[in-house]
This record gives C-alpha cells, structure tokens and sequence, in this order.
C-alpha cells in the first residue's frame, strides 16, 4: 500500500510525525514503526484484545461454560474440558486479561465469570458488521 499523502509535519509525544489524509481520514504516520497505533480508536484496539482472546478453541468452551454456569473455578473447568489444569489456568489468564472474564477472589479458590460490560461491548461490535 503506498504511504499516504503528507500534509504537515508536527510534534507528537516527542517525536516529529506526519499528518496524513487516508481515504478521508487524518492519520499520523510513524515511518519507523509501521504497526503504529496511533490512528486506531481506544475502542477498535479493544475489540481487537477480545478477538485476540478468542482466537483459540479452549478459550471458547471456556467461556461457553462460564456463560452456561454463570462462575465457575478453575478445577470445575478442569473437570469439564480435556485440558491439564495449567493449561486452563493459562487460558483463564488470558481471557482475563483481554476483560472478558473477571475472577472474584474467595480464599483459597478464585471463582470466574464472565465480565458482562465488556461481553456485551463484544457482542455489540459483532452486530455492527453486516452478514
């Protein structure tokens, strides 16, 4: 894809970066560092983390059971899936720090669920593409 057309040089995070217009947008573009972030909105970046988390087969019967169970721990999974527990408990660590899931603290066991905020933020992307 060829550079978009500059437009100005300015000052940004101590850096001096081009503004550019891409297809009607004003971006700023960061020439050593082509996976730049900088013109993704908070929200896009988000939704990209709850994708990432997705993207492995364990994850998703995860959360199906979590959304089956309402909360769960981390040995009723176990239980549940063909999955060593340390396995499950890399899963858990993931999904929970992508926010789609919180764990609720209970000595000596951590239960899980779903954290619904971010689910329903989710599932809302989801119905914003056509299909």
């Amino acid at each position: 894809m060829p550079e978009p057309l500059p437009l100005i040089r300015h000052f940004y995070q101590g850096k001096t970066r081009k503004l550019s217009l891409h297809k009607g947008q004003l971006l700023l573009y960061n020439p050593g560092n082509m996976n730049s972030k900088d013109h993704y909105t908070e929200e896009n970046i988000r939704l990209a983390g709850y994708c990432k988390a997705l993207a492995h087969p364990a994850r998703i019967s995860i959360l199906k059971l979590l959304l089956s169970k309402q909360h769960c721990i981390c040995g009723d999974i176990v239980k549940e899936l063909p999955l060593a527990q340390s396995t499950v408990s890399q899963h858990l660590k993931e999904l929970k720090k992508a926010g789609l899931i919180q764990g609720n603290i209970t000595p000596p066991k951590v239960k899980y669920c779903i954290n619904k905020e971010n689910w329903n933020e989710l599932q809302e992307a989801f119905r914003i593409f056509p299909g």
